[in-house]
C-alpha cells in the first residue's frame, strides 16, 4: 500500500500516512496498472510527525503529519533514504541510457546519487555509473550479464560519519556507502572525486542494507546464503573475518529473495526485516528470537498471500511523539 505505520512493540497501530500516486502526478505517463504507483518502498519519519516516502523509480514525496502534501520530486528515485544531519536528503536516482555499442547499442538504466534540500530542490546530482568507470574498480561491471539492463541496481546508500577513517581513507566523513545487487558488491564513493574509492564482494549475494555499526563493522542482509536460505552477517570490513551472523535452517526458516533489511539495536539485539515473507523478528546476540511482527495485510481467494514488508526501523525510546496528540 501507497502508506506507512507508526505502531507500539505490541503491534497497536497509533498512526497511519498515506497518500495516492496519482494525486500527486495526475498526469504522469507511467501506465495506470504500475505496481510502482501502489506502494511506498521506503519511508522516513521527522521528528515533528512529516515522512518522506518513496515511490520505486517515480518519484520522492514528503507529507506532514495529517498526510498532506508538503512538496514531490518527479525523478527516478527508488530503494533508500539517507537524511544528513544538516536536512540535506541522499537518495538512489535512475533513469535510461544507451550505452555504445555494436549495432544500435544496448539500453541499460544508470543510477545516481541525488541530493535534494530539506525542501526537495535538487542540489546535486552524481552518475555512479561514471564514478565506477573512472575508478580502478571498473572491471565489476564485468560481473553482469549481457542480457541485464539494470547493470547495477543500486539498493542502499548511507553517508559514512568516519568513524573507520582511521584504518582507511576511503571511510572519511561525507564520503558515500552503496550496495549493488546486480555486481554482489558493496563500495565506497568520493563524492569530491565522483569516483569509487573502495569495494568489497564476499560471501554475499544480491544482498541489501549494509550498514556501519558502533563498533567499526558492517551489517549486511545477505539475502542468497546458499540452500535457499538467507543471512544477516556482521564483519570487519577490511579482513572480512565474521563476527557474528543469524541465517536460516530446517527449523527456523529465513529467506528473502529479494528486499530485506537490518538494524542492529541499542541493546545488542538485531532487527531483521524478512521482506518477501511479510515478517520481522528481532534477535539477540546468541540467535535467540525475542520479538516477532507478521504483517496481516492479505490477499487471494483464501488469504494465502502475504503482503511485503519492505521494512520495520525502531524507533529510539525518547523519540518525540507530542505531535500524535496535536489537532
Amino acid at each position: 500500500g501507497t502508506e506507512a505505520s507508526l505502531m507500539t512493540m505490541s503491534g497497536e497501530i497509533l498512526h497511519t500516512w498515506s497518500h495516492d500516486f496519482w494525486s500527486v502526478w495526475p498526469d504522469h505517463d507511467v501506465p495506470a496498472d504500475d505496481q510502482h504507483t501502489e506502494y511506498w518502498r521506503r519511508a522516513y519519519l521527522y521528528e515533528n510527525g512529516d515522512v518522506l516516502a518513496i515511490f520505486d523509480w517515480l518519484g520522492l514525496i514528503k507529507v506532514d503529519k495529517d498526510s498532506n502534501l508538503l512538496w514531490a520530486y518527479p525523478g527516478g528515485t527508488h530503494h533508500d533514504i539517507f537524511m544528513a544531519k544538516d536536512g540535506s536528503i541522499y537518495t538512489l536516482d535512475q533513469e535510461a541510457l544507451v550505452i555504445p555499442d555494436e549495432g544500435e547499442g544496448r539500453p541499460v538504466l544508470e543510477d545516481f546519487i541525488t541530493i535534494l534540500s530539506p525542501d526537495g530542490e535538487v542540489r546535486r546530482r552524481m552518475s555512479i555509473l561514471d564514478a565506477f568507470e573512472n575508478s580502478p574498480y571498473a572491471p565489476l561491471l564485468d560481473r553482469v550479464a549481457e542480457d541485464s539492463s539494470n547493470i547495477l541496481q543500486t539498493n542502499t546508500i548511507e553517508v559514512l560519519d568516519g568513524r573507520l577513517e582511521h584504518l582507511s581513507g576511503a571511510f572519511r566523513a561525507g564520503n558515500v556507502l552503496l550496495s549493488f545487487r546486480s555486481l554482489d558488491t558493496i563500495a565506497v564513493v568520493d563524492l569530491e572525486k565522483e569516483r569509487v574509492i573502495w569495494a568489497l564482494a564476499g560471501r554475499w549475494k544480491v544482498q541489501h542494507q549494509p550498514t556501519v555499526l558502533e563498533n567499526g563493522h558492517v551489517l549486511l542482509f545477505n539475502n542468497e546464503a546458499g540452500d535457499g536460505v538467507s543471512e544477516v552477517v556482521e564483519f570487519d570490513p577490511f579482513t572480512q573475518e565474521v563476527f557474528w551472523s543469524y541465517r536460516g535452517d530446517r527449523d527456523g526458516p529465513f529467506h528473502s529473495e529479494t528486499c530485506g533489511s537490518n538494524q542492529r539495536l541499542p541493546n545488542g539485539n538485531t532487527l531483521i526485516t524478512e521482506s518477501d515473507s511479510g515478517r520481522a523478528f528481532e534477535v539477540t546476540a546468541s540467535k535467540e528470537i525475542v520479538w516477532e511482527f507478521v504483517n496481516p495485510n492479505r490477499a487471494g481467494s483464501d488469504d494465502e498471500l502475504i503482503a511485503t514488508l519492505f521494512e520495520i526501523e525502531r524507533l529510539p525510546p525518547d523519540f518525540p511523539l507530542g505531535w500524535l496528540e496535536e489537532d
